[in-house]
């Protein structure tokens, strides 16, 4: 299983500690999120990390094509690709927090797939039309891959026939994988593509502390934010929700934040979502019970697990905890 992270870039501070734990324990791909109002510009966080870590793959994790033109990202990519060849991973997505937070609306997926074909060329160094206007980046050395984030069957279709590969926010569930990777590998089978060409990697909050009651009660935040929009957008039993969740679902789409604190994780505890949602979209607690976690989903059919720790209690520890006591349990159990 290859593991990776991503976080909001708070300081410059946050950027060099975790680019460099990154490097030290092994982790795959470390990655920033793009929500303005909240965190640092993700390019020039991306930048950072670009320069700081030497191993690990770098992403934007993610960003959207309503807020930043599409031409705008491809060129950012490639430029940063200049820093760390053949690391960089552009993700994009609807945006949540990116758009919502500017008063902007979100984009559908037909218009994803639109936005990622077109970078997915300029990345080729090709010329390339986009509503109306051309673009060229004959500069670029090699292309990067262009990655959709996706959390409702409409996007994971789209990411299984135009893009590189996926973000998949759905659940670590057998169920949810299943039927998660199943959309995205029909897709692309459609679409004439290997459904193997396409590169899922499933995410999930983690917060791994030794102090693992700290851990479950901050991850209350991220659970409500990410329920939100991937089990609670639209009819939740179309999201695998289970029947007695589903009414508190919709009350958390209706009452949550796109700005996580300490009122959106008591929301999840006042709704008695908590347990469903944590099994389902989170690892969390002390590094014993993190791993039991991973293996499940592991043996559930996760092969890459990407984490969002931008909400741990402390992200520098949480991933340093699991990289000194997790990540080594798991290679010594696959080796």
């Amino acid at each position: 299983m290859q593991v990776g992270f991503f976080f909001w870039p708070y300081t410059l501070d946050l950027c060099e500690k975790l680019a460099e734990r990154a490097d030290r324990y092994g982790y795959a791909m470390i990655g920033i999120a793009d929500t303005p109002g909240n965190a640092m510009d993700p390019w020039v966080a991306t930048t950072l990390l670009a320069g700081a870590a030497r191993r690990a793959r770098v992403a934007v994790c993610v960003t959207n094509l309503v807020t930043r033109h599409p031409a705008v990202s491809a060129a950012s990519t490639a430029s940063i690709e200049l820093l760390a060849p053949g690391r960089v991973v552009l993700g994009i997505g609807v945006g949540h927090s990116g758009t919502k937070n500017l008063g902007m609306a979100s984009l559908p997926p037909r218009d994803l797939a639109e936005g990622v074909t077109f970078i997915r060329e300029l990345l080729r160094g090709r010329p390339a039309t986009y509503r109306g206007g051309t673009a060229h980046l004959p500069w670029v050395r090699q292309p990067s891959p262009v990655f959709l984030a996706a959390s409702h069957p409409a996007s994971l279709e789209a990411a299984g026939a135009a893009a590189d590969g996926v973000f998949i926010n759905y659940g670590l569930g057998a169920d949810n994988v299943r039927e998660s990777e199943g959309l995205v590998a029909r897709a692309a089978s459609e679409a004439g593509r290997k459904p193997a060409d396409v590169e899922i990697w499933q995410i999930a909050g983690m917060d791994c502390n030794e102090d693992g009651a700290a851990a479950r009660r901050k991850i209350g935040a991220i659970l409500a934010f990410v329920a939100a929009y991937v089990v609670g957008g639209g009819d939740p039993a179309r999201r695998g929700v289970p029947l007695e969740h589903r009414e508190a679902v919709r009350e958390l789409r209706r009452r949550y934040s796109t700005r996580p604190g300490d009122a959106d994780a008591a929301l999840v505890v006042e709704l008695g979502l908590f347990d469903y949602l944590s099994r389902r979209l989170a690892v969390c607690g002390t590094p014993a019970e993190c791993l039991a976690q991973v293996q499940a989903a592991q043996a559930a059919g996760v092969r890459r697990l990407m984490f969002s720790v931008s909400l741990a209690v402390d992200p520098v520890r949480a991933v340093r905890l699991f990289g000194e006591k997790v990540l080594p349990a798991l290679r010594s159990r696959l080796a």
